[in-house]
């Protein structure tokens, strides 16, 4: 029988604790270089964001993502990651 595990992580806008795969990684790596992680295996600092517009708006408005990557992220930061949201996230 097998032991199918539910990989859990912190999304960055709740810190609750949720699935893996209801979340998008948001990595800043050695470089400085920001970018969306669709295979979850980049190397560098991630950070989860639930899929969803409400949550996209609130990490904005509280600054949330940027404390978390411990950089300044630019609107072009945000935009990548809601044009994810309305593509692969429905």
């Amino acid at each position: 029988m097998e032991d199918k595990r539910i990989i859990l992580r912190k999304e960055v806008s709740t810190n609750q604790m949720l699935p893996k795969v209801e979340l998008i990684r948001i990595v800043k790596n050695k470089a400085g270089e920001i970018f969306i992680d669709p295979t979850g295996k980049a190397n560098g600092r991630g950070v989860y964001l639930k899929a969803s517009f409400d949550s996209l708006s609130k990490v904005k408005k509280t600054r949330q993502l940027e404390r978390s990557l411990k950089t300044k992220l630019s609107e072009e930061i945000y935009i990548l990651i809601e044009n994810e949201i309305k593509e692969n996230w429905g």
